[in-house]
């Protein structure tokens, strides 16, 4: 199978793209033609990638946010290139390592303090501020994945479409999480906080795949399987303003992410993964144990993650972000 060939089966597992609040439907070029971009969109494409490195240089998570929805905002307009000179700095001609934060107490992962039942408002409060801090960092990653693998995988425009969409929607959730702390006269930085996020991240610098596996098939699958409990927590102990947030706003966001990562994955697969010659990328989608797909997934979680996965899993969450319990039930044991 040529690769031109297996770039048109690829577009079968991406027909749909799912966004947090509407469906882009994929369009004709892109499902009958390989996933090399037209001129303007290379053009454009290398511009979003300087413009995810500046939000990486942003020394605050407050103008990363103000960044993101800058970007988000000139992406999808699809609009003429402008002239931000700042974006030409030579600062964003390479991949940044380390993104830029405000000064905060951090510790190991592992040594901060419990979160509580959220019997308390400390309770209620530590768990708002953990929440907050990974939404800043899930908006680095989003557009780390953008600035370290995107040209250099040769990624079609729908890939920055949805990773543009993800970062915006983790620039929302860690702003209305920093309002929720506001309002409980706290603040975002008030606390101790852990970098494990990004230090997992770099597990997986030099591996698209690893990283879209990992951090959305592992991580923020880990996530819907405890956010629910977490809603009840605030629910419970009368936070409903916290409880409609997570459940309404982040929870179904969350799963689109998750689909996001399996979907690109999917497509890397049949387009670069190696196969048996007795397979072809249209017997993919059984999705069995025994698929290369699949293999390949399982491959990839127990080489960079740690451990093995713990139930309970939230199935329901996870079947909506195409997730069959073939994914993740055989990582329950460690090999």
């Amino acid at each position: 199978m040529s690769r031109d060939d297996a770039t048109v089966i690829t577009w079968q597992f991406i027909r749909t793209i799912h966004h947090s609040s509407h469906v882009v439907i994929v369009s004709h070029r892109a499902m009958t033609a390989s996933a090399e971009n037209s001129n303007d969109d290379a053009e454009r494409i290398a511009a979003l990638v300087r413009r995810a490195r500046r939000c990486l240089c942003e020394s605050t998570v407050s103008k990363k946010v103000e960044r993101t929805r800058a970007t988000r905002a000139w992406w999808f307009a699809r609009g003429a290139l402008d002239d931000d000179t700042d974006d030409r700095s030579s600062a964003f001609d390479d991949v940044v390592e380390r993104p830029k934060r405000e000064p905060m107490r951090v510790v190991a992962p592992g040594r901060s303090k419990p979160l509580g039942r959220g019997r308390t408002v400390e309770s209620r409060v530590a768990t708002l501020h953990a929440l907050a801090h990974i939404e800043s960092w899930a908006i680095d990653l989003s557009w780390d994945v953008i600035s370290r693998f995107g040209l250099s995988r040769n990624m079609p425009r729908e890939f920055y479409d949805d990773f543009v969409e993800v970062a915006y929607d983790e620039a929302r959730h860690h702003e209305a999480l920093a309002n929720r702390l506001r309002e409980y006269g706290s603040s975002y930085g008030a606390l101790d906080v852990h970098d494990g996020l990004w230090e997992s991240a770099m597990e997986t610098a030099n591996s698209l795949e690893a990283r879209l596996v990992v951090e959305h098939c592992v991580h923020e699958a880990r996530g819907l399987d405890v956010l629910p409990q977490t809603v009840q927590k605030f629910r419970a102990n009368g936070d409903e303003a916290s409880a409609t947030l997570l459940e309404s706003v982040i929870y179904p966001e969350e799963v689109t992410h998750c689909a996001a990562g399996l979907r690109w994955f999917k497509y890397l697969h049949a387009r670069d993964g190696v196969r048996g010659e007795d397979e072809s990328a249209v017997n993919e989608n059984e999705e069995t144990e025994s698929s290369s797909v699949v293999r390949a997934f399982h491959a990839l979680v127990r080489k960079h993650f740690a451990g093995a996965l713990k139930p309970p899993f939230n199935h329901e969450a996870r079947e909506r972000a195409g997730f069959t319990p073939v994914w993740y039930e055989p990582l329950t044991v460690k090999t």
